[in-house]
């Protein structure tokens, strides 16, 4: 049986790249049990710096829009049961659980997690397919997103583009690939 266990589709939102100097900006998570999405987490973090215009200018998150939210370490602890729920699954994985690992470890918690990434399943189906960047392959597989680049929305289309795929393809083709895409 494929995925006997929930996926745990997540995104960041970050004030940069690295995840030493930069911080959460916002955490969306979508669960996916079988063929279904049965829970939303979405929450505003205070990164505890300064969000550049240009990542407001990506995101549409401002400064004071995290300026009340709560610090990372403040909902460490309401995380992590969805973190633990199953598989972790995003579109460019390494990225935002590289994140994660940084924010839990200065929270005092140490966190690992097997992952599936999305960005890896796609080059592994569509090979020919010139970008497999997120805006990309919803475009290609006629999926729409109300905002890019906010958390609970990418991770939503995320978790569409998997189930569209899962459904349509032919299952050993799908199970091959998805084996190949978890780390």
């Amino acid at each position: 049986m494929l995925n006997p266990k929930p996926l745990v589709f997540l995104d960041l939102e970050t004030t940069g790249f690295s995840p030493k100097y930069n911080r959460v900006t916002e955490i969306g998570i979508v669960v996916v049990r079988g063929n279904h999405i049965t829970d939303e987490y979405q929450r505003l973090v205070n990164p505890d710096q300064w969000i550049s215009p240009a990542i407001t200018k990506i995101t549409g998150i401002t400064q004071k829009d995290v300026l009340d939210a709560p610090y990372f370490n403040e909902i460490a602890n309401e995380l992590l049961p969805y973190l633990k729920l199953g598989l972790l699954t995003a579109h460019n994985a390494n990225f935002d659980y590289r994140f994660l690992q940084a924010e839990f470890f200065r929270s005092g918690v140490e966190f690992n997690s097997p992952r599936l990434c999305t960005m890896t399943l796609s080059r592994q189906l569509f090979p020919t397919q010139k970008s497999h960047r997120l805006e990309e392959i919803l475009r290609v597989h006629n999926i729409s997103v109300k905002r890019h680049h906010r958390a609970l929305d990418d991770a939503r289309a995320t978790a569409q583009f998997y189930l569209k795929v899962k459904k349509e393809l032919p299952r050993d083709l799908f199970t091959q690939s998805l084996k190949k895409a978890i780390y």
